[in-house]
């Protein structure tokens, strides 16, 4: 056989291997839009001269209404040209509700056009890799005996109101309160007197929070296979815990009436975890707080929302836990930065380098401080509301930050993405941002 046959040849199998998959990829757009016959368009811009990655994008529900009287949540898809998206749509969340999905990267400058495709009628529920959880699990079919919970088994529950019984190391709560997870990290904090936050480093971007803590005890405090609970709370504001500096001493929510957590979303690409306390007194006051913490899919970064009434504290404030091991960092933030505290450096649990911060728009700040045990900064709720963020990068995270220089670019680069959201447009609707 000739050399022009055997190329002749070759072509012709290139074109019948590639035919099918042409095929297949047409075949599965006709179904989609016979599936999902109605839609509308979307616009994503990054307003930022450099790219970003793990670009949560929310869609209001006023403004999927505008652009589709009949939207149906229950039926829907999001396609970027041809590819789908993993998507949600957030029906309890006070914050986010609407639909939430996260783009893997945005140019710098860059606009997507996106297409919302649904059908008026039906259900049609897409399964996408889970890459963020949200739970509360406590024992039941046991009983309280002086505080302590004694038998009974763990049961994951969408709410709970504390009982009056429980205190910390109640052995009632796994891991002792609400956890939250990325594919990146893990969070909880102590549902109890001491309303602090810890962080879990993660070894591994599958959902771990279910495996944690089953034996009723602390054994996540030593490495697991999924990694271990990295960070030394004691009596300080852990990463990102609300307080109120009071006779310069951050006092955590600790004294109130009553507590309900629920899980307001727990899904592929968002979830999120609503806390109410009643008659929270502190500095001569009693507020009624109602927080919201929530992480999307391929980030580090809590969303952390506040609402107090009742009062009006001189501040509310976060912070960080003190460790001689780590360096402070801190910027106040100016029009194109959000402020930060931070520190960085061998301060984990095991021993290694760890990077930890809360960040803040720089209107809110009143001043850098510190008591006995935390890094404090005090920030000045607008009627009565507050929003901040807090992450936390562990170096042995897959592809882990691991230096300091490089945990300093990258909260750099947060606080920068911050102060320019993504704009996303819809049509029909308003411009919103991130």
């Amino acid at each position: 056989m000739n050399i022009d046959k055997l190329k002749l040849r070759v072509a012709s199998l290139k074109v019948w291997l590639i035919l099918p998959m042409l095929y297949a990829g047409l075949v599965s757009g006709q179904n989609l839009k016979k599936e999902f016959p109605k839609s509308f368009p979307v616009s994503v811009t990054n307003p930022l001269a450099e790219a970003r990655e793990s670009v949560a994008v929310f869609i209001p529900e006023q403004d999927i209404k505008a652009a589709g009287a009949n939207f149906n949540p229950k039926a829907f898809v999001v396609l970027d040209g041809k590819k789908e998206i993993s998507s949600q749509y957030n029906l309890k969340d006070a914050e986010h509700k609407g639909m939430v999905l996260v783009l893997d990267k945005l140019n710098a400058k860059e606009k997507r056009n996106l297409t919302v495709r649904y059908n008026e009628k039906g259900e049609s529920q897409r399964k996408y890799t889970k890459r963020t959880q949200a739970e509360i699990s406590h024992k039941t079919g046991g009983e309280f005996k002086d505080r302590k919970y004694i038998g009974g088994e763990f049961a994951n529950v969408d709410s709970l109101n504390v009982p009056a019984e429980h205190t910390d190391h109640s052995f009632y709560i796994r891991y002792e309160g609400p956890g939250w997870e990325s594919d990146k990290v893990g969070y909880r904090f102590y549902l109890d007197w001491r309303n602090a936050t810890d962080v879990f480093g993660k070894t591994t971007p599958d959902m771990v929070l279910q495996k944690v803590g089953l034996d009723g005890f602390d054994s996540y405090h030593e490495y697991q296979d999924w990694g271990m609970d990295v960070l030394k709370v004691g009596k300080s504001l852990g990463v990102g815990s609300l307080a109120i500096v009071d006779k310069g001493q951050a006092i955590r929510v600790d004294k109130t009436d009553n507590v309900v957590s629920k899980v307001t979303e727990n899904g592929a690409v968002y979830s999120s975890i609503q806390t109410n306390y009643d008659n929270w007194k502190v500095a001569d006051l009693t507020l009624d707080v109602q927080s919201q913490l929530s992480i999307h899919a391929g980030t580090r970064l809590t969303d952390y929302q506040v609402t107090v009434t009742g009062g009006k504290p001189q501040n509310l404030s976060t912070g960080l836990n003190k460790d001689k091991n780590a360096k402070v960092l801190n910027h106040k933030g100016d029009a194109n930065s959000w402020g930060y505290l931070a520190s960085y450096g061998k301060q984990s649990l095991n021993n290694d380098n760890l990077g930890i911060a809360v960040l803040f728009r720089p209107q809110d700040f009143q001043e850098f401080t510190t008591d006995d045990n935390s890094h404090i900064v005090k920030l000045t709720p607008t009627n009565g509301r507050l929003q901040y963020y807090f992450l936390s990068a562990w170096e042995l995270e897959p592809n882990g930050i691991k230096t300091e220089e490089e945990f300093i670019n990258y909260l750099n680069k947060t606080a920068r993405e911050l102060a320019s959201p993504v704009q996303v447009r819809v049509a029909g609707g308003k411009q919103a941002k991130r």
